[in-house]
């Protein structure tokens, strides 16, 4: 056990967010997410929702530069709930929302895909890693 770190923080995951650099992305994907298809790298948390999963991950990632955190939009461009607490977990004012297909665009050059057990529709997010700072 560590002390300081999130516990849905498996040592996996934290290899992975640790090796990734500057300006990867990461995917924190619904349970209805073409995962399998899409990933180079993937885990899967299928009892945890991408909210809560997006609060412990951003404990240890910090952000990069303008776009650095996306969204799946709806078709109708509304805004879930889901959405909104994926936007309070980010910890950003400034989201991008990217049409379902680009998205998926975007996600496919991911260096990780996380599918988690999250059931409702747009629950992904897009992080891209910032660096540093002392």
């Amino acid at each position: 056990m560590l002390t300081g770190i999130h516990p849905l923080l498996t040592g996996p995951l934290l290899a992975h967010l640790d090796a990734m650099g500057h300006s990867d992305a990461v995917v924190l994907a619904d349970a209805h997410f073409p995962a399998e298809r899409l990933a180079s790298r993937l885990l899967l948390f299928p009892g945890i929702a991408t909210p809560d999963l997006l609060t412990a991950v951003r404990t240890v990632v910090p952000l990069d530069d303008a776009p650095a955190v996306d969204l799946m939009a709806t078709p109708d461009g509304s805004r879930l709930p889901v959405q909104d607490e994926l936007a309070a977990a980010a910890g950003t004012g400034e989201i991008r929302f990217l049409d379902r297909q680009e998205f998926y665009d975007v996600a496919a050059t991911a260096f990780l895909v996380v599918r988690t057990g999250e059931t409702r529709v747009y629950g992904n997010v897009i992080l891209r890693k910032g660096v540093v700072r002392s």
